[in-house]
């Protein structure tokens, strides 16, 4: 078999390399401001929130899907609805932001999902068993919201401290309560 010759693959891998860039800086832009940095955190929030509430009633098998559509319908549509909810109240500012921005700043709520997801389809394939899936599902949303005072201080410019482990804490345990009410009314 035969390469071809070096210069050859050089502009599709620059090619590549400029296209996953763009799309990084995209994602990650450093000249976020503290209310797109608030925004973003709020859905972070309530992503994780929202796709904790779907877990803690599942009833998983080996065999059933139903518990991955749940997880990915919830996801997907909380944040269509966040989008929405977000396109209609930028209206009052007068100068709409960009349907990028938006669907930027709503990307925490699909990505609350990932890994959830992806620990799902491991039970589904009988890699887990369903109670360790669900477990470690709902255990990393937890990791997660922990976590976000931790972040919160790193966009303050600040280093973390002992008040921020227990503000992580904190946000657990009032999370945690959202998630029993939602489940408690809403299911």
């Amino acid at each position: 078999m035969t390469r071809p010759a070096p210069d050859a693959q050089a502009p599709a891998a620059a090619a590549a390399t400029d296209a996953v860039q763009r799309g990084w800086r995209w994602l990650t832009s450093s000249e976020v401001t503290p209310g797109e940095a608030a925004g973003r955190i709020s859905a972070y929030v309530y992503g994780n929130i929202l796709i904790l509430a779907a877990l803690v009633p599942l009833t998983l098998s080996k065999s059933d899907t139903a518990g991955i559509l749940i997880v990915v319908g919830t996801s997907f549509s909380t944040f269509l609805a966040h989008l929405f909810a977000e396109s209609v109240g930028d209206q009052v500012r007068g100068s709409p932001e960009p349907l990028s921005r938006l669907l930027r700043d709503s990307l925490p709520i699909l990505t609350s999902a990932v890994i959830p997801v992806l620990v799902l389809v491991t039970v589904w394939q009988g890699w887990l068993t369903p109670r360790l899936g669900h477990l470690l599902a709902e255990l990393y949303l937890v990791v997660r919201l922990a976590g976000i005072p931790v972040v919160i201080t790193r966009l303050r410019g600040t280093r973390p401290t002992g008040a921020t482990l227990f503000g992580g804490l904190g946000l657990v345990v009032v999370a945690l309560v959202i998630v029993v009410l939602k489940v408690a009314f809403a299911h």
